[in-house]
Order: C-alpha cells, then structure tokens, then sequence
C-alpha cells in the first residue's frame, strides 16, 4: 500500500458532522437548564428550544440513515477484530509513552476499530434510546400515555432519556480528548472541514479513483497521471 491523500468525508458527511455536534451541545445545555443545573435561560424557554432541536436532530439522523444505507458508507461503521488489541493497547497506555497509532486508514476502512464500534453502538443504541425515551417522556408529559406511564414507571422514562445524555455527554468529551492526542489539534479537525485526509490505497484502488473519481484524490508526486487528450481541430 501507497499513502494518497483522499477525499474521505463527503460534504453531506461534514454537514452533518457539524450540525449534529450543534444540535447535541444545545440539547445538553437546554437539558440542563430543565434539570436545573444552570439558570441562564428560563425552564420554558429550555423545554421548548430543546424540543424543537430535538426533533430538527432526529430528522437530521433519518437523513443521514438513508445516505449511509445508499451510498454504502455503513460499512465503515461494522466493527472488526483485526487490530483491535493492538488499537485498545494503544488508547489504554501506549498513547501516554508516546507509541505511534498502530492502525493507518485504507480507502475501506476510515474508522480503526475502537471507532467503528464506539459509532455503531452510538447509533444502535444510545442514539435510538435517547430519542425512544424522549418522545415517551413528551407523550406522557402531554397526557397520552398513562398506560405507557403505569407500565414502565413514571420515572424509568425520564431516567433512561438522562442516562443516554450523560453516556453522550461522555462520548463527546473522549472524543475531544483524543482530538489533542497524536497529531496537532487542527490535523485532527482539518479532514471533518475540508474532507481531505491521508490514507492508504492498494494499486487497485489508486488506478480506480484517478481513473473514475479523479476529483477525490490527489495523486502523488511520484505518479504519472494519464489524461485523455482532447481531440485536434481539424
């Protein structure tokens, strides 16, 4: 394998990227405030703009479902044992003796394998618990399930909708943590703002995306691109 440096994230992807971050950090703080942690906004105020993002966040999610599942980017996100002990030894204490990062992204695999399977439980399960558990909570808050209420307890609803936050509140700040770890901060954050980042490519995948999709890949300096010459005008 050869390092490209290779459009990896796709313009929706770092749309996306962004305005989740955007949606959750407000959810967190409106959440908050109706918990009564903070007093910078009014409880009314906090209920209603965290419902409104709430919803816009959940619409958002349904999106990016549909785009995973069609532009076959889900398989970034299926977790995989090769490498994994290597990758976890590396985050338990390798990363604190200055060992260098023992997984390199390929054109299949953008996520090592910690990543892959701290995404897919995210979306499988904290992600849906979190908006499960919200909408049942608004449901019986208005009134309309006091069966759903009787049955689960009027506390397990809500209990479960801030275990969800708080394992998100967690994820958020491991991940800005390890955004300050290896490479500079901005070399982390550079490639979910421009798109463009190193990975390694197999000749097979190199020759396919100069070939087909020369616009998401910057060929190296050491390699001859073939262009197709445009014909002369008699």
């Amino acid at each position: 394998m050869a390092t490209y440096i290779v459009q990896v994230f796709k313009l929706f992807e770092r749309i996306w990227h962004w305005s989740q971050a955007a949606s959750i950090l407000l959810l967190l703080f409106t959440g908050f405030a109706i918990h009564g942690v903070h007093r910078l906004i009014s409880f009314e105020t906090a209920a209603w703009l965290h419902t409104l993002v709430a919803f816009a966040l959940l619409l958002l999610w349904i999106f990016a479902t549909f785009w995973l599942f069609t532009t076959g980017q889900w398989r970034h996100y299926i977790p995989t044992g090769k490498n994994f002990i290597q990758v976890a030894k590396y985050y338990s204490f390798g990363i604190f003796k200055g060992d260098h990062h023992p997984y390199r992204k390929t054109f299949r695999r953008k996520h090592n394998p910690l990543q892959a399977l701290t995404y897919l439980l995210l979306k499988i399960v904290i992600f849906p618990a979190i908006w499960i558990s919200g909408i049942a909570y608004m449901v019986i808050s208005f009134g309309y399930g006091e069966g759903l209420s009787d049955m689960l307890g009027s506390a397990t609803v809500p209990l479960i909708h801030t275990i969800a936050a708080i394992a998100i509140a967690i994820f958020i700040i491991a991940h800005l943590y390890l955004l300050t770890t290896g490479h500079s901060f901005i070399a982390h954050l550079k490639p979910m703002i421009t798109g463009w980042d190193e990975v390694d490519l197999t000749d097979e995948e190199a020759a396919f995306l100069i070939a087909d999709e020369r616009n998401h890949i910057k060929p190296r300096d050491d390699m001859v691109v073939h262009c197709e010459s445009e014909p002369k005008k008699s």
